[in-house]
């Protein structure tokens, strides 16, 4: 979300300055103006490098003044981003707006034109800060992100087994971060220095899997044109993460077992024993145990790997993790230099209300596709791809409740009261999607003028305006033109 800043206005209209104090203190950001070079270039030089985000370049300036105004600024500064004020008569479309330039904001304003616009300068100063600071970009999978009681139950699982030699088996739907928690796994344990190797053992040929795996000498077949080393000698000393296994071929499960039982493994056209020294991880999306009783999967090699057994929910039933996996892939779009884009509060509880039949690894595509569709924007329900909003009706997105009407105890007194659902509920989104309704119907009712919406709903008409930036409220008429 955009926290509290300092934006500074080159302009010498007083009007116009008075007209911009009076909309960034409604938004809760400082402005600051300077009217001259000499008092530009002081102010940057001892400007505060983490609140003073972005420099407004007032209308009235020539293209030529504008250049040497950012020449002054680049000089001091390349960290702080460039945004140039239109007049009422200026579009985008008509006015040049140079490179160096992040975007431009017309006057009167939209508040969501305008918050974007901050967004998008808040952003370009952090990732320039974090360019300067040489600080690495986000490996997501030392840390399994979410604060549901079942995330918080895997990481403590993990912490417990990590340090330790035991075989573990991951077991969950694809796309759930089953080799998240294995590099996890990897990462903190006494192993962290040496290879984590991964093979996905569906994706390759059984009569090549065992090549891969054991690797081969020169002439071991037609092709084998050198000699090769396997993923077992790739991992000496670290971890193999053998995915998907519940898809191995039944002479492939016999051959792995010998090697996890002995610790010792032959390549393909040799008879020299090589000793491994490597800890199993493996994973599945398959039900092992069904798989037994058809005859698809042998159980003693299933009792050899369940030794520590791992089960991934999906995203369906963690539902309160999607805010901070939202925050965590946006992070990590960011680190990588691929743009960045925001959700509101409404459209991330959108998203809480979906199936997610791909679990994180449909979330994180829906997340890179908005930062495509949306770059440095803001993203409301109505922004999002349609699937996740089919069935979202008014009162669904809204939070209410199915209703029951009821007898009171008075006599005669007929009343509507909230009917708990069968698979229940989660209450806190469903308070603040109370909240929200609410508070949209006080706007509603109150044609947008916030100090009525206030006293409607009896709080204070700042309460009311920090409410709706938490909520990420926007007026298509009176109080988007602020």
């Amino acid at each position: 979300m955009l926290h509290n800043g300092c934006l500074l206005l080159v302009d010498c209209d007083r009007e116009r300055i008075d007209y911009l104090r009076t909309i960034f203190h409604f938004i809760d950001y400082e402005l600051e103006t300077v009217s001259d070079w000499a008092s530009l270039k002081q102010r940057l030089t001892e400007r505060d490098k983490d609140k003073c985000t972005s420099v407004l370049i007032g209308p009235d300036y020539s293209s030529d003044e504008r250049k040497q105004l950012i020449d002054v600024i680049r000089e001091e500064t390349t960290d702080i981003a460039l945004l140039q004020l239109l007049r009422k008569d200026q579009t985008t479309a008509n006015v040049h707006v140079e490179s160096p330039c992040i975007g431009a904001v017309s006057i009167p304003s939209q508040y969501e034109e305008l918050i974007g616009l901050l967004y998008k300068a808040q952003l370009f100063q952090e990732n320039c800060q974090n360019k300067s600071s040489g600080q690495r970009p986000l490996e997501l999978f030392r840390s399994l992100s979410g604060n549901s009681r079942a995330t918080r139950q895997i990481n403590k699982m993990i912490e417990q087994v990590a340090d330790t030699e035991a075989t573990v088996l991951i077991l969950g739907e694809s796309g759930t971060g089953k080799e998240v928690v294995a590099r996890k796994l990897h990462y903190n344990s006494s192993r962290r220095g040496k290879p984590f190797v991964p093979v996905n053992c569906g994706a390759i040929p059984a009569d090549l899997l065992e090549s891969e795996l054991f690797g081969h000498e020169k002439g071991a077949f037609t092709g084998a044109i050198s000699a090769r080393q396997g993923r077992f000698e790739m991992a000496d000393g670290g971890t193999l993460f053998l995915d998907e296994i519940g898809d191995m071929s039944m002479p492939m499960q016999v051959k792995l077992l010998r090697v996890l039982q002995e610790r010792s493994f032959e390549r393909v056209g040799s008879n020299k024993t090589i000793q491994c020294n490597v800890r199993i991880i493996a994973a599945t999306h398959r039900n092992l145990e069904e798989a037994i009783k058809e005859n698809r999967f042998r159980e003693d090699l299933y009792y050899r790997l369940n030794v520590f057994p791992i089960e991934m929910p999906p995203l369906r039933e963690r539902r309160d993790d999607i805010p901070v996996l939202v925050n965590d892939l946006i992070a990590r779009i960011e680190k990588e230099k691929r743009g960045s884009v925001r959700l509101t509060p409404a459209a991330v509880m959108a998203l809480t209300q979906f199936k997610w039949p791909g679990n994180v690894r449909e979330l994180a595509n829906l997340i890179e596709r908005l930062a495509i569709l949306y770059p440095y924007g803001i993203v409301d329900v109505k922004d999002l791809p349609e699937k996740f909003r089919v069935g979202m009706t008014i009162s669904e997105s809204t939070g209410d409740l199915p209703e029951v009407t009821v007898l009171g105890e008075e006599s005669g007194v007929v009343e509507s009261v909230p009917r708990l659902p069968n698979e229940g509920i989660d209450l806190k989104t469903h308070l603040s999607n109370l909240e929200l309704n609410l508070i949209r119907q006080a706007l509603d009712e109150s044609d947008g003028v916030v100090a009525h919406a206030a006293k409607r709903l009896n709080m204070r008409r700042t309460t009311l305006v920090e409410k709706l930036r938490k909520f990420g409220l926007q007026r298509t008429h009176e109080t988007t033109n602020i």
